[in-house]
């Protein structure tokens, strides 16, 4: 399996939200390449893709508060430089 995000087992990953930024980025970037596309399958996939931002912006503010709470909480995460995890079990 590959492993993306940060953890004990993988302290170079990255965290959530940057993932998840970036695969808004992308879904952006096929959405402008079919913007002027007015065929009605198209136009269905655009609306749909404008549906997944909306979803992946959400999902990016929920990654980056929870962040934020567990850099309040407990500070920096330390995994990248083999510390424990925050919260949960080693």
């Amino acid at each position: 399996m590959t492993r993306y995000l940060v953890s004990e087992e993988n302290p170079t990953g990255r965290k959530l939200e940057d993932i998840l930024i970036e695969l808004r980025a992308d879904v952006l970037i096929r959405c402008t390449k079919i913007s002027n596309d007015l065929r009605p399958e198209a136009l269905h996939v655009l609306a749909n893709n404008v549906k997944v931002l909306e979803h992946l912006t959400e999902a990016v503010e929920l990654a980056q508060d929870s962040t934020n709470l567990l850099n309040r909480a407990f500070g920096p995460s330390q995994a990248d430089q083999g510390g424990p995890p925050r919260i949960g079990e080693a």
